[in-house]
């Protein structure tokens, strides 16, 4: 699939800022044989003092904005075009759940894609038992790690309900976890737990996700949103497979990866610091259009 995507954030203050800086992790992720970057640009207004392109250490690209003059109101706006190929599941191969150990204990590499950054606690996900005993509940003697995977996936998406007004982006999985309702950042986030509580590596993705509108209704402009789903490494022989527990599908061509971390903390779209006081206003509209 053929995408063109834009995104707006905007923040409306109400004492201006005096000064601000932040990281922008926005612009989709070049991936071979899954995903290409083809175009895209990242644009800020007021026009930053100094902006910045950069890599971080997980190969997310990021920009990097300083604002020294005041400034009430900041818009973001990226623009996109990106090729997304389906990825086609192919027969398990990874180990029983028991036989992991040893082979992540035979992986030397400390690089980015290595398993061990997903292996355990992360600054927002500290290990819960009462996360781990869901994690349990939910597998069966003489499951492969991906059939566990999948199945901790499909617990979630029947036990929890969507509900955007229920948590906030500081909400922690621990309480997300009792509500049982949340968006797909807690639905990963607890995910993730659950999964590293088995012995099992993985991380947090961040990208957008295109949606389709009702039958019969138009698309309507700025109705997407981003979105989040769940990557996990099922030995040497598999790798790492990505699934989405907010749907219960594994990521498709419809998932359009943006970065990779171990959890939100690593891949927040937008994070920093800035001079003010008082309450601001924030608005986000993501517009994903397939091309063909």
């Amino acid at each position: 699939m053929l995408y063109d995507i834009k995104l707006h954030i905007g923040y409306d203050y109400d004492t201006p800022a005096s000064g601000a800086r932040h990281m922008l992790r926005l612009l989709p992720l070049s991936l071979p044989g899954r995903q290409r970057l083809i175009a895209g640009a990242v644009n800020v207004s007021p026009q930053a003092d100094e902006q910045l392109s950069l890599v971080d250490f997980f190969g997310n690209p990021a920009t990097s904005v300083l604002f020294r003059s005041s400034h009430e109101k900041l818009d973001i706006r990226m623009q996109a075009r990106v090729q997304v190929d389906q990825v086609e599941m192919v027969a398990d191969f990874s180990p029983l759940i028991e036989k992991l150990k040893p082979e992540l204990e035979a992986v030397w590499s400390l690089d980015a894609d290595s398993p061990h950054h997903l292996a355990g606690p992360s600054p927002r996900l500290p290990s819960d038992r009462d996360i781990a005993a869901y994690a349990r509940d939910c597998i069966k003697p003489g499951q492969t790690v991906r059939e566990a995977a999948f199945a901790i996936c499909k617990r979630i998406h029947k036990d929890f309900k969507y509900d955007p007004d229920a948590t906030t982006v500081d909400t922690t999985p621990a309480e997300a976890f009792k509500l049982k309702r949340g968006v797909c950042q807690d639905f990963s986030h607890v995910m993730i737990i659950a999964l590293r509580s088995l012995g099992i590596p993985a991380g947090y993705v961040s990208g957008f996700l295109r949606t389709l509108p009702p039958p019969g209704k138009e698309r309507l402009e700025g109705a997407d949103a981003m979105h989040a789903w769940v990557r996990v490494w099922c030995g040497e022989s598999l790798g790492y497979i990505e699934l989405d527990p907010t749907n219960d599908i594994p990521a498709g061509s419809d998932h359009i990866v943006v970065a990779y971390g171990r959890d939100y903390a690593d891949v927040a779209p937008v994070i920093g610091v800035l001079k003010s006081y008082g309450k601001h206003t924030t608005l986000q509209a993501v517009d994903v259009i397939p091309l063909k």
